[in-house]
């Protein structure tokens, strides 16, 4: 048995690796687990640090909220400490703005990666970039106080964290539009409902959940696993028949390499 290693703990960010299992956690309850540029670092930094050897990882908030979204001190003139303000942002070329989302977003695409898949445990507030993190992740198990919310457009902004994708992928664009443009609550059983989550259990019982969850996704083989998410992932990009292809080659590497004729 792999003894539990910590891997990283800075900027508001934990990831433990025990064998296949890595857990990243946001260790700033005092702020709800605000973000911040440094926090996104962080998340980005976790994500080339996870070993080969990791199959499931859980994304995790300590305290009452999973994240609150991102710190309102990106809000005001002199934003945060050693970074760019929205307003240096603002004035900047059009490539170095672009550029500095793109760094911002990279906190927010390695979860799906093929190689590995990604569970929130959501409680309390998932607000804003909150949101855009639960949406990074393949899957989501939300405690019965979650509640979502994409605050963006109401301040002006837009969803910029990769979260437009997955939000439309999971519930269609109208009701996503409603969501965004309005920036109401969506609470943990309409989530169920509607599909932004797989499963709401009583908070008291959201680490078990999440941990039974995990134990049945390394139940299964892991190549298997890696084929038949790179299958889904691609399905709504291919035609009925390019999707036939796609299974049948799957399939294919499959068999060769249960009977020892693999690569």
């Amino acid at each position: 048995m792999t003894a539990r290693k910590t891997l990283l703990d800075q900027d508001g960010v934990q990831l433990t690796v025990d064998d296949a299992v890595a857990t990243v956690t946001l260790t700033n309850p005092a702020k709800r687990n605000a973000q911040s540029p440094a926090l996104w670092r962080a998340l980005a930094e976790a994500g080339r640090l996870l070993p080969g050897t990791v199959r499931v990882v859980v994304l995790k908030g300590e305290g009452k909220s999973f994240s609150a979204g991102l710190d309102r001190q990106a809000f005001t003139p002199e934003g945060f400490d050693g970074e760019p303000s929205f307003l240096d942002l603002a004035r900047g070329t059009d490539e170095a703005l672009d550029a500095e989302i793109a760094a911002y977003q990279e906190a927010f695409t390695w979860w799906r990666r093929s190689d590995v898949v990604s569970i929130a445990a959501v409680q309390g507030h998932a607000i804003g970039a909150g949101f855009q993190l639960a949406l990074a992740c393949d899957l989501r198990v939300c405690a019965d106080d979650a509640q979502f919310a994409m605050r963006e457009t109401s301040l002006g902004l837009v969803p910029d964290l990769t979260g437009t994708h997955p939000l439309v992928s999971l519930v269609g664009y109208a009701r996503a539009l409603e969501i965004c443009a309005t920036g109401r609550f969506v609470h943990a059983a309409e989530a169920e409902r509607v599909g932004l989550a797989n499963i709401v259990v009583p908070l008291a019982e959201l680490g078990a959940a999440t941990d039974d969850l995990t134990a049945a996704l390394l139940a299964a083989p892991r190549d298997a696993v890696i084929e038949t998410k790179a299958l889904l992932r691609g399905a709504g990009d291919r035609t009925y028949e390019e999707q036939r292809v796609a299974e049948r080659a799957a399939q294919a590497r499959r068999l060769r390499d249960l009977a020892g004729l693999g690569e």
